[in-house]
């Protein structure tokens, strides 16, 4: 995973640490590495940030050996991969059903995204990671308008064994996802996942559907679920339904095939909502929670 971003970070510190640090030849290794980083599908605001904060601290450093320069730089590109996911804070999931749950209410997640992304099977995962935190869960089949949806995710609840309320397509996603609610609160249930279409005839049909639901429902949690392999397109997706619904947090899927990395940095940067987790796989487990720390320590080494 991200052996291209990986690569830009490690390009960057030894093209560093091969030369003295006057500003000339650091404008050009970090050039380099604003190129490498686009090239990652690091968002252009992104890019610039980084690369101007980097600018700021290695600029006159003085270190003896490459070596002292080397892991200086890695310690700061470091400090600025942690700096883009710690702005947007945390958000913990567990405790939130357990706050709900104190109360007597089930917490209710709203997914939101577009269709292609594995939304309805990442939340399957969700409802796989929830029950096996120690809740229980029902699933609203909210996509009421793609072929197909509400079987598929019907057999994923099945094979998991979690309750699915659902109605005809063409019926109202509000009033599935009132269903769901009620059914969570008459049965006693924990969780409540809402699944949502991710296909109209326009992004705005698409964003009053999401905005209705929203009004109806009162989410607890809006989590968006974007694709690692669309790159800036998933930037995009964020940054649309961050303005029109809102969203808490965003799970990345198909990060086992993404050789770029770059979606996780661009969408915490640009909507300053937290990575909650990371689909990692096309198993129920496959769902990995998101270590800010981890991350910037595969990238930087």
């Amino acid at each position: 995973m991200f052996e291209k971003l990986r690569g830009a970070f490690s390009s960057l510190a030894k093209a560093v640490s091969e030369k003295r640090l006057s500003e000339k030849d650091l404008d050009e290794a970090l050039y380099e590495f604003q190129m490498a980083l686009m090239e990652s599908d690091v968002a252009q605001n992104v890019v610039e940030a980084v690369t101007d904060d980097l600018k700021k601290q290695l600029l006159g450093i003085s270190l003896e050996r490459s070596k002292d320069v080397q892991a200086f730089v890695k310690e700061k590109l470091r400090e600025e991969v942690l700096k883009v996911f710690s702005q947007p804070g945390e958000v913990d999931v567990i405790e939130r059903v357990k706050a709900s749950k104190a109360k007597g209410e089930p917490l209710k997640v709203l997914f939101l995204g577009i269709n292609g992304t594995g939304k309805t099977t990442t939340v399957a995962k969700f409802a796989n990671f929830m029950k096996k935190s120690g809740f229980s869960v029902v699933i609203a089949a909210g996509d009421t308008h793609r072929a197909g949806a509400i079987e598929q995710v019907s057999e994923h609840a099945e094979r998991i064994s979690v309750k699915v309320v659902a109605q005809r397509y063409g019926a109202d996603p509000a009033a599935v996802a009132r269903d769901g609610v009620l059914y969570a609160k008459a049965h006693h249930v924990d969780v409540v996942l809402i699944d949502s279409a991710g296909r109209m005839q326009t992004n705005q049909n698409l964003m009053e559907e999401m905005a209705k639901i929203v009004r109806v429902v009162s989410p607890d949690l809006k989590i968006f679920i974007g694709d690692s392999l669309a790159g800036n397109d998933a930037v995009s997706q964020a940054e649309l339904f961050s303005k029109y619904t809102g969203f808490d947090g965003a799970i990345l899927t198909k990060v086992d095939a993404d050789a770029k990395g770059g979606a996780a940095l661009s969408i915490a940067f640009t909507t300053k909502r937290p990575i909650l987790f990371l689909g990692v796989g096309q198993g129920y487990d496959d769902l990995k929670t998101f270590d800010a720390s981890s991350f910037a320590d595969s990238l930087v080494g």
